[in-house]
């Protein structure tokens, strides 16, 4: 039988006493009808998972022994950097939830020009402590055991102003652009594209890296597809069909994931 996993913010111990999350305790409680010694497995997002023993139920509360730990490696040796435009409803929580089970390391909520959703400062970082639960839980569910980056919301325009990240291909996914041909994807030291026809060549070396970039429900406008090629990234398609946002940023986290990542 597969045990429960559960995320804790909080240092593991063997041999330790951890409360579990409120909202993991009572779904553990009142869901899972939960008992003292069923077993179940804690990490921390340091990257390893520890045994773990429910040592009580205590109404909505449960507290566990932590028990044994090990380091267990599930992240993809192929680091993606999801930089995508906030799209209106529920859709940010499934692009999140499924961009973290696909092994993105690092996601990064912008507003451009033709976004429906608005957020002031307050609504940004309550949205962006949301989505940063919906990695949480994803995680749980697919053995994950290193948490992705999830930065609050910001307009575009400011996020490709800022200095670069580290070294990697940097992508912009637009309708009516060329297919993906060829690309390398460079490892630390690497040189992004500067425009033009984007090239992945081969197989990802550990390190190797890419930030790809998603646009919201009426596409990016000239001049921020312009800002993109100002700062190194080359333009490309995913097909002769307009896909939706959400569909566009899982398409291209499989394609680069099974070719150059670990499916």
């Amino acid at each position: 039988m597969r045990l429960t996993r559960v995320y804790v913010e909080t240092a593991l111990t063997p041999g330790s006493l951890v409360e579990l999350p409120p909202d993991t305790a009572s779904h553990l409680a009142k869901v899972l009808r939960a008992r003292s010694g069923d077993e179940l497995i804690l990490f921390n997002g340091d990257g390893c998972e520890f045994a773990g023993v429910i040592e009580a139920v205590r109404g909505s509360r449960v507290s566990a022994l932590v028990g044994d730990g090990r380091p267990v490696d599930r992240e993809s040796p192929f680091v993606i950097t999801l930089v995508q435009c906030v799209p209106r409803g529920d859709r940010m929580d499934f692009i999140v939830q499924k961009a973290t089970e696909l092994g993105v390391a690092r996601i990064v909520p912008v507003l451009s020009q033709r976004s429906v959703v608005r957020l002031d400062k307050a609504h940004a970082e309550s949205k962006s402590a949301h989505w940063r639960a919906v990695a949480v839980s994803a995680c749980e569910q697919c053995g994950r055991n290193r948490l992705p980056a999830v930065e609050a919301a910001q307009p575009l325009l400011s996020y490709l102003g800022e200095p670069a990240r580290g070294s990697g291909t940097r992508l912009v996914f637009e309708p009516q652009s060329p297919p993906h041909a060829r690309t390398a994807a460079h490892g630390p030291g690497g040189a992004a594209n500067s425009g033009g026809a984007a090239s992945l060549d081969g197989t990802a070396t550990p390190g190797a890296a890419a930030e790809i970039a998603i646009g919201p429900e009426g596409g990016f406008a000239s001049d921020e597809l312009e800002a993109f090629r100002v700062a190194g990234y080359s333009q490309v398609g995913l097909g002769p069909r307009i896909l939706r946002s959400e569909t566009a940023a899982i398409a291209a986290l499989v394609w680069l994931q099974a070719r150059f990542g670990d499916m």
